[in-house]
């Protein structure tokens, strides 16, 4: 899958820009707080809806514009598809073969990217919330159901924190609307972490042998799924609806109190270990790297099995994030079969094929021009 085409209007700092891309490494040239990564964040919102830098959209818009627009061709197996996304101060309006979408879980997934920036170096060493929106993100871009069932739950858990906050503020006695909440709650939840239990044995079978790669056979990988619960991928349905029912028992009087739902997928975490240590706690700063372009890395094969075509990979000035030999590794894997863009302030210094080979763009206050 690649991108042949790109219009942006009214789109940060962009008024119009029409441009066409090589299906196989794109280099966007430009010194800082120029636009480069406006476009690399523009095909990222094509694809998922939403920003990786911001979240909220009417950042996106053009100062002085009601609206931004992006529009895309994307190229696949069974041929070309066009994508639109308006964002305006209204919402969004999603667009797919030019027939307007009435659910973005019917969008998103028809463009697959994977995005490293050096902000997903905090995948390891960041908050649990960082890894928790890493792994709804990209199980969404393979499952239209998780989509839906992630976005019910996050209804559910707002509806069930404000009427505990009533209960703790004595607005509402009755705590049968609780119990209803609850069940609805428990049932979304559990969907939720079986589907991410298997996500993340995916993820564990592709980012071992990459590790083992970038290491030169010296680390093990092993990617762990924290539920806020004691369940394991081993448990069936009806045991991890039992494990949160008891819990849910255990704990009324402090979520009361606290006017808060304690436990749930919104607190779950995932745990990197490395030779069995947890590398976000006693990893050094080059294992943390390793780990995070491990994980970019696996997704991208992981996405290719599970849909079948690989996915468009954005490298957000994060290739002078990386030594020498990890930049190697990551073009080397990409090389000839994934459609890649790569921003930086100069490609000086890194001395690679796939970059020479590839098509140069040069960006300058909002415009962007083919070098030639």
């Amino acid at each position: 899958m690649y991108i042949e085409q790109l219009e942006l209007a009214h789109y940060r700092n962009y008024e119009k820009l029409t441009v066409d891309f090589d299906n196989n490494v794109n280099v966007i040239l430009g010194e800082n707080a120029q636009g480069k990564t406006n476009v690399m964040e523009s095909i990222y919102v094509l694809a998922m809806a939403k920003s990786h830098r911001t979240s909220n959209e009417k950042d996106l818009i053009q100062w002085d514009s009601d609206y931004a627009k992006i529009k895309g061709r994307v190229m696949k197996h069974h041929g070309s598809l066009p994508l639109e996304l308006i964002i305006s101060k209204k919402g969004k309006k999603a667009r797919l073969n030019h027939l307007e979408q009435s659910k973005l879980s019917q969008y998103i997934g028809n463009m697959n990217v994977v995005m490293f920036a050096p902000e997903d170096l905090h995948l390891v060493k960041g908050s649990p919330q960082v890894r928790r929106r890493f792994i709804d993100m990209e199980i969404g871009q393979i499952s239209a159901v998780y989509l839906h069932d992630s976005s019910l739950y996050q209804k559910i858990l707002q509806q069930r924190n404000h009427y505990l906050k009533q209960l703790q503020s004595r607005k509402q006695k009755d705590r049968t609307m609780l119990e209803v909440l609850t069940d609805q709650f428990v049932e979304m939840a559990v969907k939720i972490i079986k589907r991410r239990f298997e996500f993340i044995k995916l993820l564990q079978q592709w980012a071992e042998p990459v590790h083992a790669g970038i290491s030169r056979g010296l680390e093990q990988l092993e990617v762990v799924y924290k539920p806020s619960v004691q369940v394991s991928e081993d448990h069936s349905f009806d045991e991890i609806e039992a494990v949160f029912r008891k819990k849910f028992d255990e704990l009324r009087e402090r979520e009361i109190d606290r006017g808060v739902t304690l436990i749930g997928p919104h607190r779950d975490d995932l745990q990197f270990l490395v030779n069995g240590h947890d590398v976000q706690t006693f990893g050094s700063q080059g294992q943390q790297r390793t780990t995070a372009l491990s994980i970019k890395l696996a997704e991208i094969e992981l996405i290719h099995s599970e849909i079948g075509e690989y996915p468009i990979l954005l490298l957000d000035d994060v290739l002078s994030e990386l030594d020498d030999f990890r930049q190697s590794h990551l073009l080397n894997t990409i090389q000839g079969k994934v459609q890649t863009f790569v921003t930086t302030t100069s490609v000086e210094g890194i001395d690679h094929q796939t970059l020479k080979d590839a098509t140069t763009f040069v960006v300058e206050k909002g415009s962007m021009i083919k070098q030639t």
